[in-house]
């Protein structure tokens, strides 16, 4: 799978564990040395990062033995690396979204084309509700490659009676993907000559199939092992909560629309559904960033609805010196580029902010004091809480690394987390406000989206454990 959170082993797992750093080290230099030898003297290139770690993971499951490996492709799959697989089990599209557009097209049906590259001939394949068109070019995609499609019926078409099926993640998109875990795991079981599960039939061209592009796929009762196996999934990083005392930690790794949007839902659902503390003081903060060619202002703008009253933007290093931890480190994007993409999205929050309160009546007309959004002066020491049912002007804050936005949301509240010092205070006048809030506040939560290596190196400091 990719891409790893905290530690790069994590792609790499046997019965559900990464590899061992010994076993990385042994086949990681295995790989190396044996391509180093064969590579063509007039092109001496060695594969890129994600080509080499593809070939060490076949070359991984190859030796070790395995009796069945799952793989997830890169990115798309016609053209991804993954896909010199001539003759898989199974195949499954899961829930198509916009994400590298310059790479894979710009609409959905472009995209379709390429996720529908991974079919291959009498090799049976799943997908999930799709939008009509997308679903009708990887119908097309399949007939071109003679891959008998099938659609996969909703989780609840398995519950049957009273009996429902608990997930280990949370978030109503997650129903879509257990649907299409089921249809994997069942075709791989009736390869081993499993029975009583249904039977797949081919379905002949021409067969009406009810206003459907793609027939749908026989439902069946799931073993016990299957709803115990989603009952107890568990995936770092997505829909993931972290109560640390005071301070509760939403991590999500959403960086493409339709992600974005589930993260909302999910973290409504999970954060702001709580019962609030006696004293009413809860304060929200978003922990934001994106990478490559994602359009930031519509991500951000999904989220204006969570009434943060933070949002706070870094890159994705956990120090300012990239250096200290080199599983992280993405040689393709310079620590500058990263800062200023940075200040650029904490100045689209801010005009998101300005249009979002020209939009609504209720709200006072935020003062401008450099450009920035700033607050009323007339409240006091609690000048950021005006009488609004939610603080009317979350301020934007842009930090270097990881460590120090971390340090300054928990103010020294969260046991693995050292309290901000007094040479790391941030110029911004709504930082040492804010800072007050946040100490004497009875709750804070904390949203953590944007990007799934942000996520990563949030965990990185929040669980040291992760990184041994």
């Amino acid at each position: 799978s990719s891409p790893h959170l905290v530690q790069v082993r994590e792609r790499i797992r046997i019965n559900g564990q990464p590899i061992s750093k010994e076993l990385f080290s042994k086949y990681f230099w295995l790989v190396y040395n044996r391509l180093e030898e064969t590579k063509d003297p007039a092109c001496a290139s060695m594969p890129a990062y994600f080509r080499f770690l593809t070939i060490m993971a076949f070359h991984v499951f190859l030796q070790e033995k395995v009796d069945l490996a799952v793989v997830e492709v890169g990115i798309g799959g016609a053209y991804d690396c993954t896909n010199i697989i001539r003759a898989p089990v199974v195949c499954g599209v899961s829930s198509l979204g916009i994400d590298h557009t310059s790479i894979l097209g710009d609409t959905m049906e472009k995209i379709a084309w390429q996720k529908g590259g991974i079919f291959k001939p009498g090799v049976p394949a799943f997908t999930v509700a799709q939008p009509e068109r997308p679903l009708e070019v990887l119908r097309d995609r399949a007939q071109e490659r003679e891959c008998p499609l099938y659609l996969c019926p909703e989780l609840d078409a398995f519950e049957g009676g009273r009996r429902v099926l608990e997930l280990g993640l949370a978030g109503a998109h997650q129903r879509s993907n257990a649907a299409l875990a089921l249809q994997l795991a069942r075709t791989w079981l009736q390869r081993r000559g499993c029975r009583g599960l249904g039977e797949l039939k081919e379905v002949p061209s021409g067969t009406k199939l009810a206003g459907r592009p793609v027939p749908l796929a026989p439902t069946f009762q799931p073993t016990d092992a299957m709803i115990q196996g989603l009952r107890d999934t568990e995936w770092l990083g997505r829909t993931q909560v972290l109560p640390r005392g005071p301070v509760t930690w939403y991590l999500d790794g959403a960086h493409t629309t339709s992600s974005v949007q589930a993260c909302v839902r999910w973290f409504r659902q999970a954060a702001l559904n709580q019962d609030k503390p006696d004293d009413g003081s809860e304060v929200r903060v978003l922990l934001f960033n994106a990478t490559g060619d994602r359009d930031t202002a519509a991500l951000l703008k999904l989220l204006l609805p969570c009434h943060f009253d933070y949002a706070v933007f870094c890159p994705n290093f956990t120090e300012v010196s990239v250096a200290s931890n080199m599983d992280q480190q993405n040689f393709n994007v310079t620590v500058e580029n990263a800062l200023t993409r940075c200040l650029e999205n904490q100045q689209t929050w801010t005009r998101l902010l300005e249009e979002k309160a020209g939009q609504d009546p209720w709200l006072p007309a935020p003062l401008r004091v450099g450009g920035l959004l700033q607050p009323a002066p007339t409240r006091g020491t609690l000048l950021l809480v005006p009488p609004a049912p939610r603080p009317l002007n979350s301020p934007a804050l842009a930090f270097p690394c990881l460590a120090q936005a971390l340090r300054w949301v928990a103010q020294g509240r969260d046991p693995h987390l050292a309290a901000p010092t007094a040479t790391g205070a941030h110029p911004h006048p709504a930082a040492s406000s804010g800072a007050v809030l946040l100490r004497e506040a009875a709750a804070i939560r904390v949203l953590v989206t944007g990007s799934l290596h942000l996520v990563g190196g949030v965990l990185r400091l929040l669980d040291p454990a992760l990184s041994q």
